[in-house]
């Protein structure tokens, strides 16, 4: 009966310290979302092929953050393409660094715009681009952008 009295506690404790573990493991910003319903980040390209405009909720990972501030990321969508995720209202950011390689859950919505190529340029000098290749960008450019409310990182070891 004793052994009982003490066993029961221990179980919740366990239980309460892994789950503990697990929500420190993800990182939120913005409006809190869940992992819940969210698509791979290939399928943007498809889902916005007859489309100017979509909401979605998408699951992908981070190729780079804005070193500057982590006001955008870039998020890998296959075929050798990133979309750029900014985030709404300027009202939230990313880190800076440390999150790149790392599975990111966004939601908001998508767009198909034409990159003008001092956007592109200033895209590029945050993202600690050369002189040099940022002299290259010569040409607009069309890309699907997206506007997240909400984010998570899993993963992300806060500095």
């Amino acid at each position: 009966m004793i052994k009982n009295l003490f066993t029961l506690p221990l179980i919740y404790l366990i239980v309460f310290s892994v789950q503990s573990f697990a929500q420190d493991n993800l990182s939120y910003y913005g409006d809190k979302i869940t992992e819940e319903g969210a698509i791979a980040a290939s399928e943007i390209s498809q889902l916005m092929k007859e489309k100017q405009e979509g909401t979605f909720k998408v699951k992908g990972t981070i190729v780079q953050t804005c070193l500057k501030k982590g006001c955008w990321m870039t998020v890998d969508i296959g075929n050798n393409e990133k979309m750029t995720v900014r985030f709404k209202d300027y009202g939230f950011f990313v880190p800076k660094s440390g999150a790149e390689g790392l599975e990111v859950i966004f939601e908001g919505v998508a767009h198909k715009e034409m990159r003008s190529v001092e956007e592109l340029r200033h895209h590029a000098q945050d993202a600690g681009k050369s002189k040099e290749e940022i002299a290259q960008i010569v040409a607009p450019k069309e890309e699907i952008t997206f506007e997240a409310s909400g984010v998570i990182i899993k993963g992300y070891q806060k500095k």
